[in-house]
């Protein structure tokens, strides 16, 4: 059974049972997923209203990308574990000979590349459901404006949640090209977050 499929109980007593997986990097995409969700509640909560009437277009938009990237979000619960399976798969290929060994740390970087990728391509995602929430400060529903400032919350905490995965399997990896570019552009992509959940979430306590 996938993890988003599970009823709630069930993924957090798996969560914070014995398996290695899922972790923090499908729990930082469950954050995400829920930072967004609130964003887009947030518009459905706006579209209609004739007090936001000369704002309904752009909630639209809001909503639809929003709709996208919850998603995608879901989708990255169980592909965080699956990258994570892949790198623990690699521990069972034989070793005996010297192909097999350099079959085995092929392998293992392939994986551990793939790992890395994995929270850093959320990591992207997390920065444009920012982008989009911070879009809906002025214009929607005040009464849901706190919401707003807990979807940035739940947002920044997957950005910082992704990028410790995405420096631990970098930690490992061996083309130098590779961990220079990830570490490079995953700073970027940090520290653009951060700036933008904080400023949200500064926004909305000046608004309540």
């Amino acid at each position: 059974m996938k993890l988003v499929e599970m009823q709630l109980n069930e993924f957090v007593k798996i969560l914070g049972s014995n398996a290695p997986a899922p972790g923090g990097g499908s729990a930082s995409a469950l954050a995400a997923a829920q930072g967004i969700a609130l964003t887009k509640m947030v518009t459905e909560l706006t579209i209609g209203k004739k007090k936001y009437a000369e704002f309904e277009v752009e909630m639209k938009d809001l909503q639809e990308k929003a709709a996208v990237l919850q998603e995608e979000l879901l989708v990255a619960i169980d592909e965080d574990t699956v990258a994570f399976n892949q790198v623990s798969a690699v521990f069972e290929m034989p070793k005996n000979t010297e192909e097999e060994k350099k079959e085995r740390q092929k392998a293992m970087q392939n994986a551990l590349q793939g790992a890395a990728m994995t929270p850093f391509k959320m990591m992207e995602k997390i920065v444009a459901a920012l982008e989009l929430t911070q879009k809906a400060i002025g214009k929607s529903n005040t009464n849901a404006a706190s919401d707003l400032g807990v979807a940035a919350l739940n947002l920044k905490a997957a950005l910082q949640g992704a990028w410790l995965n995405v420096l631990i399997n970098l930690s490992s990896i061996e083309d130098d090209a590779f961990v220079l570019q990830y570490k490079r552009d995953g700073k970027e992509l940090v520290t653009k977050g951060s700036t933008l959940a904080d400023t949200i979430y500064q926004k909305i306590i000046e608004i309540i």
